[in-house]
Order: C-alpha cells, then structure tokens, then sequence
C-alpha cells in the first residue's frame, strides 16, 4: 500500500485536539473522513505531536497509506476539497518509505509560544495568542530558561495525567525574544526537543511569565524543576497561543532528492 506523508496547519479551536474522539469533532478524525471520501473504508493515520484542545499546527506531519497510488500534489488538492469548511490545509504531500512513522521516525519537533502584551481586547489575534495585559522582561526569562535546558526530571512541569514511562526528558533549546507586531508586543517562546511531556510546553511558559513579571526570581526556575513536584509549577498557560511548528526527519520526506 503507498504511503504518503502529508504536512498539515490547523486552528485548533474548533476540535478536542489532535485525537479522534468518539462523536467528538479532532482534526484526525476530519482527515480521516476525507480520506474515506478518496478510498472508501475505515483510515487510521498517525501524526508526530498529539495536539491538546486549542492548540494550533503550523506544521504537523502525519502519515496515511492508500490502496491507490496517487499523485501527491492531486491527494493535497482532494484532501482540502473534502475538509472544507474546516480549519485544516494539507500544505504539502509527499510520497513516503514504507517504514517511514511521522511519530517515530521524528527526531525534533519544534513548539511556538505566543504572549501579546496590551491592554486592549485582541481582535485579529483573538484565540491565537495568550493575551496579557502587562510588559514582561525577556532577560529574566531567559535567565530562567536557560535553566531548564538539558537532560532533567520535569515532574514538576508534567501534567498528572500525562501517560509517558518516564518524567526524564532532553530539552534542546528554548528561547524568549520580543517581537513588535501592528498589534502589539508579542513575546514568542522557541522550544524544541525531541519529545516532550503532555503540557511541558505550557507549563514551561506559564511559570517562565511568573518571571517575566517580577512574581518570581530566575532562581526560582531552577527551584521548581529540582522539587519535581507539579505543585512547585507556576499556572499552566492557555493553549491557544501553542503552536506545533515544525518536525524535523533525517530523511525529510517533503524534501525533494536527485
């Protein structure tokens, strides 16, 4: 059966995540639907992050096999048919190895956090940032994020439920830059690691705006991940500013070779 990788950018806000859910709207399960549209019968397609309600892709990447072989750029064009009106693009395609995973051929995936710093209401920017109404200090936060980067046990910045063997994780980079916007200042969080834990990503930025504002000291950063205690985690930060931005492959199936 020819399998295809697809690269996929949704908002999140009308779906329970990634996940199909049973008689629950999931971005999985709408482009499971229009793959049946394509090739009747059931389709099961894996992807490389498990999006939680409300977060956003810029650039997820999921895997489908077919019992047809299409053309790559034709299946793009029939999948966005088919999930109209839905807030889901197939932005590329490509023919995959059969023993290529999206999940666990992934060697780098790469999260965006947004933070937009005004007083009034976000118009254009609604459900696609986390508003705050104050100024942050970028050098306290990524003092304090420098912290975490590294091999560590990030109990404290792991949801209870969360389902991974281990709290042991590699944090490979997380930066913090001020961008100024027609809207406003936005504070954007770069992280990336190979995997993370379910809501690491918000719990890092949540706690990372305690220091931002003054609440808490650098220093406390490194408290928090040393108690591994989730009670020792700032406030777990909305998920509409969350973007899964990109996943990085050895062999980059989108990527065109000799």
């Amino acid at each position: 059966m020819p399998r295809y990788a697809l690269k996929i950018e949704y908002h999140g806000a009308p779906f329970v995540g990634w996940q199909r859910q049973t008689d629950q709207c999931s971005v999985q399960g709408e482009i499971e639907k229009a793959l049946g549209k394509l090739e009747p019968g059931d389709h099961k397609i894996a992807a490389a992050g498990r999006t939680d309600a409300g977060v956003h892709a810029l650039a997820q990447v999921a895997h489908c096999d077919l019992k047809d072989a299409w053309d790559p750029f034709r299946l793009s064009e029939a999948l966005n048919y088919h999930l109209k009106p839905q807030p889901i693009a197939i932005t590329a395609c490509a023919a995959a190895p059969e023993d290529f995973h999206a999940r666990f051929s992934a060697r780098e995936r790469r999260y965006l956090f947004r933070i937009l710093s005004r007083r009034a209401p976000a118009t254009h920017q609604a459900g696609l940032v986390w508003q705050v109404k104050h100024t942050l200090d970028v050098g306290a936060m990524q003092e304090a994020a420098n912290m975490l980067i590294g091999k560590h046990d990030f109990t404290t910045f792991r949801s209870t439920v969360c389902q991974a063997e281990s709290p042991v994780k590699t944090l490979d980079h997380l930066t913090v830059a001020a961008v100024e916007t027609p809207g406003g200042r936005e504070y954007h969080f770069d992280v990336r690691a190979r995997s993370f834990l379910h809501n690491q990503v918000r719990s890092f930025v949540g706690s990372l705006e305690r220091v931002g504002t003054g609440s808490w000291q650098p220093g406390d950063m490194a408290a928090a991940l040393a108690a591994r205690d989730r009670a020792a985690c700032g406030p777990v930060c909305p998920p509409q500013g969350l973007y899964l931005a990109h996943v990085t492959y050895v062999n980059n199936p989108f990527t065109k070779g000799p």
